[in-house]
C-alpha cells in the first residue's frame, strides 16, 4: 500500500476547499511590534505590519519581560531537564504558580506546556474523577475544551451557546443530584461575545453544579489586576476553575488552571498531560511572572488597548467595512468565502504589507469566514488609517461584500452544531 498517497489525498481535499494552512514566515522586531519582518518562498524580505497577533498587549516585547527571561536564562539554563516529578521544580515555576493563584484568588494553581494541554488535561481528569459525572458543554467551546470533554470518557450534553434557557433545560433533566460540571468560554474569540457568566453561576449554584471558564481571551486584557472578565465582574470567587495562559495577553507561553487546593492536586496526580510532560523552562516561567505582576499593578496597557481596539472598529465601520459588532478587543471582518478570504489575505500582505490571517472552516463554520483582526496598544493612529486604506483597496479590487447580516452570521454559527473537527482558532 502507498500510505504517503493517503496523506496527500487527505491535503489535498484541504487545497481543493481553499483550505489549507499556509504558515507566513516571520519574525518580529524586538521593540517595534507590531512591526514584523515577511521572507517570501524566494527569501525576499520585507517588513510588515502583523494585525492578527494573539499578543494582545505587545507584553511578549516589553522590556521588564524579557529582562526577566534573560537574567534566569544567565542565571539557571535554558532548561527544566524533565518533568517535574523527575527533575523536581524550579523555583521560578513555583514562584509562576503563586502569582496565578493570586491573580486569580484561589488557593493553587498549576502550569501547564499551553493552553491547549491545561484545558485538555483539566476538564478530563475532573470530570472522571467525579463518579457518574456529566459534562454540560457550551456549542462553541474551544477544540481543547471539546477534546477535554471526548477524553474524560463521562456523559455530555451541549447547551446552545449561551442560552441560559437551554442550559437550565439540561439542569432540571439532570436532576440536582447528579454530580455536574459546565464548561464554557468568557470570551470566543472568533466572534467576540461574552458568556452570561454570572448568570451560569447562578444555575450552577441552583443545581449543585461545578464551573470552568475558560479566560484565555481575556486574561491580562480586562478587571482590575488582568485576572479576565470575571475579574472585571466581580465573579472570580464563583468559579471552581479558572484556565488561562501565558501566551496571549502576558506575551510568554504555557497553560494553566486555578483553583482549589483539592483539585490541583488531584490533576497533578492523575493527569498524564501533566505527570508525563516535560516542565516549562525556568526562563520562560520567570517571564510570564514578571508580565503578570506587572499587569496587575498597571492598567495603562489595558486601557490603551481597549481604546485602540474600539477607534479601530470606529474608523473601519465609518468606511463601510463589514465589521462585525463585537464588545470586546476582537474585531472580525467578514468576507464569507474562503477562497476570497486567502485571496484578501495574500493581497494584503503582497500589496501592503499587512499580515492578517484568513479564518476559515473548521475554525469558523462555512459561509462565515473572516479576517480577525486584533488591534494592540502599539497600533497607532497612522497604523490604523493605512489598514482602513489597504482593506478597502482590498474589497474594491476583489468586490467583497460591504454588508454584515448579523442575524443570518448567527443562525450560521449556531446550527453548525458541535463540529466534528476543531471549532475555534487559538
Amino acid at each position: 500500500m502507498d500510505y504517503n498517497s493517503l496523506f496527500e489525498d487527505a491535503v489535498d481535499v484541504l487545497r481543493r476547499e481553499k483550505r489549507y494552512r499556509v504558515f507566513a514566515d516571520l519574525e518580529r522586531i524586538a521593540g517595534r511590534f507590531p512591526r514584523a519582518t515577511f521572507r517570501d518562498n524566494a527569501a525576499n524580505i520585507k517588513e510588515i505590519t502583523i494585525w492578527c497577533s494573539n499578543d494582545y498587549l505587545g507584553m511578549g516585547q516589553n522590556e521588564k519581560v524579557i529582562a526577566a527571561m534573560r537574567r534566569t536564562a544567565s542565571a539557571l539554563g535554558v532548561g527544566a531537564g524533565g518533568t517535574r516529578n523527575i527533575s523536581g521544580t524550579n523555583r521560578p515555576l513555583v514562584e509562576l504558580e503563586r502569582a496565578l493563584a493570586d491573580l486569580h484568588r484561589k488557593e493553587a494553581a498549576l502550569v501547564f506546556t499551553s493552553g491547549f494541554v491545561s484545558n485538555e488535561a483539566s476538564i478530563s481528569t475532573i470530570a472522571r474523577l467525579i463518579p457518574d459525572c456529566l459534562i454540560l458543554s457550551d456549542q462553541l467551546n474551544h477544540a481543547s475544551m471539546i477534546s477535554g470533554v471526548r477524553r474524560s470518557g463521562v456523559q455530555k450534553q451541549i447547551f446552545r451557546h449561551n442560552d441560559m434557557d437551554h442550559l437550565r433545560e439540561l439542569l432540571e433533566a439532570a436532576g440536582r443530584k447528579r454530580p455536574k460540571l459546565i464548561v464554557f468560554e468568557s470570551i470566543y474569540s472568533m466572534d467576540g461575545d461574552v458568556a452570561p457568566i454570572k448568570q451560569i453561576a447562578d444555575l450552577a449554584d441552583e443545581f449543585g453544579a461545578l464551573t470552568y471558564v475558560d479566560e484565555v481571551h481575556a486574561v491580562g486584557l480586562y478587571g482590575s489586576r488582568g485576572g479576565g472578565v470575571c475579574d472585571r465582574d466581580g465573579l472570580m470567587g464563583r468559579m471552581d476553575v479558572i484556565e488561562g495562559t501565558m501566551a496571549k495577553g502576558f506575551g510568554t507561553m504555557g497553560g494553566y488552571v486555578a483553583t482549589s487546593r483539592a483539585i490541583a492536586d488531584a490533576i497533578r496526580s492523575y493527569a498524564p498531560e501533566f505527570i508525563f510532560t516535560t516542565a516549562l523552562p525556568p526562563a520562560i516561567c520567570a517571564a510570564a511572572r514578571a508580565s503578570i505582576e506587572h499587569l496587575k499593578s498597571s492598567s495603562a496597557e489595558r486601557i490603551a488597548h481597549q481604546q485602540q481596539a474600539a477607534l479601530t472598529k470606529q474608523i473601519l465601520g465609518t468606511a463601510n467595512l463589514p465589521v462585525m459588532p463585537t464588545k470586546t478587543h476582537i474585531v472580525p471582518l467578514i468576507v464569507g468565502d474562503a477562497r476570497l478570504c486567502k485571496a484578501a489575505s495574500d493581497m494584503l500582505l503582497e500589496r501592503h504589507q499587512i499580515y492578517i490571517q484568513p479564518i476559515n472552516y473548521p475554525t469558523v463554520p462555512k459561509g462565515t469566514e473572516r479576517l480577525r483582526i486584533t488591534p494592540t496598544p502599539l497600533h497607532d493612529e497612522e497604523m490604523i488609517y493605512a489598514l482602513r486604506d489597504a482593506l478597502l483597496h482590498v474589497w474594491q479590487v476583489l468586490d467583497l461584500p460591504r454588508g454584515v447580516d448579523t442575524a443570518e452570521l448567527t443562525a450560521t454559527r449556531l446550527n453548525s452544531g458541535e463540529l466534528t473537527l476543531p471549532t475555534t482558532g487559538g
